[in-house]
């Protein structure tokens, strides 16, 4: 196994300056750099992560826990975060929960062990119980597309309750009035949210939604949710359809199409998040926007702030309509 030592015999040159170099601490002239950089890469060298910590105090490693890695908008999460941390010379452990508290805590147990030095954290739950063992060993903790309630952990995610809102007011604008609410997984507290803000909107127009939510985040288990609320009299079902997020609206076309009815023509869906997927899907989906990688970006930025004891401008997260092909009026027989 490539030493030190043996890096700083192929560049002539001391161990402290291989040190200072590797570990970025110091001066060191740009020839004597290159030539030590030139070394570490003909040798191969890995620098040692235990013996490293062992000499800073500090892993330079992140725990980033993720309820899912399947789905589209924390895939590209993740890859939005392992990009920044590692452009700021950290390195990304990414936790998949697969929607489990018990394995979102032994996720937690794995992260102290490791010695992280900060953790970014969806959690499955709005419960931040298991967050507390991280913040008694003195981990800074940031929260990403939801809160930690109870603790004293910044939280980047746009506010979703408005989003619900701002898909109810498009779809109320456009004359609807009868509506239908879709999306999983239930215990979610965006999904949670937005359904909210979408109730509280059409509460206020007087009226009421169906809402039908499932427990798994996929295309199969919201279009059959879809499905389940358009079946029926053509003149009681719903000619709105608000999909929770992109994944529950796009299921919900299927769902239409499957059954023989046109979008928009007979029934209007939209969505929420902007996934690549809701620009190529037929007819093209009209959603709310939120910016998802600047929520990855900031909450990067959140973290190493904490990590240093300093405190970072949290910027706004704006939430924005992007109209599409699949909201229109209502039939007219949808008017009764």
């Amino acid at each position: 196994m490539t030493s030190i030592r043996d890096i700083a015999r192929q560049a002539g040159v001391s161990v402290t300056t291989v040190s200072r170099v590797i570990n970025n601490n110091g001066y060191v002239g740009a020839a004597t750099r290159a030539r030590v950089e030139q070394a570490v890469t003909a040798l191969a060298f890995t620098p040692n992560a235990h013996a490293r910590r062992m000499r800073s105090g500090t892993s330079r490693m992140v725990g980033v826990i993720l309820p899912a890695l399947d789905v589209p908008f924390f895939g590209i999460l993740a890859h939005v975060i392992e990009q920044e941390l590692f452009r700021r010379g950290l390195q990304a452990l990414i936790c998949c929960t697969d929607e489990s508290p018990d394995q979102e805590a032994d996720y937690i147990s794995m992260l102290l062990a490791q010695q992280v030095d900060g953790v970014l954290a969806a959690s499955v739950l709005a419960d931040s119980t298991q967050y507390q063992r991280l913040v008694d060993a003195g981990v800074p903790i940031v929260a990403v597309d939801r809160a930690l309630p109870g603790l004293a952990a910044i939280s980047v995610a746009p506010d979703h309750q408005a989003g619900g809102r701002m898909m109810a007011e498009h779809l109320l604008q456009l004359g609807h009035r009868r509506f239908a609410v879709i999306g999983a997984p239930r215990h979610s507290p965006p999904v949670q949210a937005r359904v909210q803000g979408t109730v509280q909107r059409l509460a206020e127009a007087g009226l009421r939604p169906q809402v039908a939510l499932g427990t798994a985040h996929d295309f199969d288990e919201c279009r059959a949710l879809a499905a389940e609320v358009l079946a029926g009299d053509p003149v009681q079902r719903p000619t709105a359809l608000i999909g929770t997020t992109d994944i529950a609206a796009i299921g919900a076309i299927h769902a239409a199409i499957g059954l023989g009815l046109a979008v928009p023509g007979d029934v209007s869906v939209i969505g929420f998040d902007d996934l690549p997927e809701a620009r190529y899907v037929l007819p093209a989906l009209t959603t709310v926007a939120q910016p998802l990688r600047e929520i990855g970006v900031q909450a990067v930025a959140q973290l190493v702030a904490r990590m240093a004891g300093e405190v970072a401008v949290l910027a706004e997260l704006p939430l924005r309509l992007v109209l599409r092909d699949t909201t229109a009026p209502p039939p007219q027989y949808g008017l009764a």
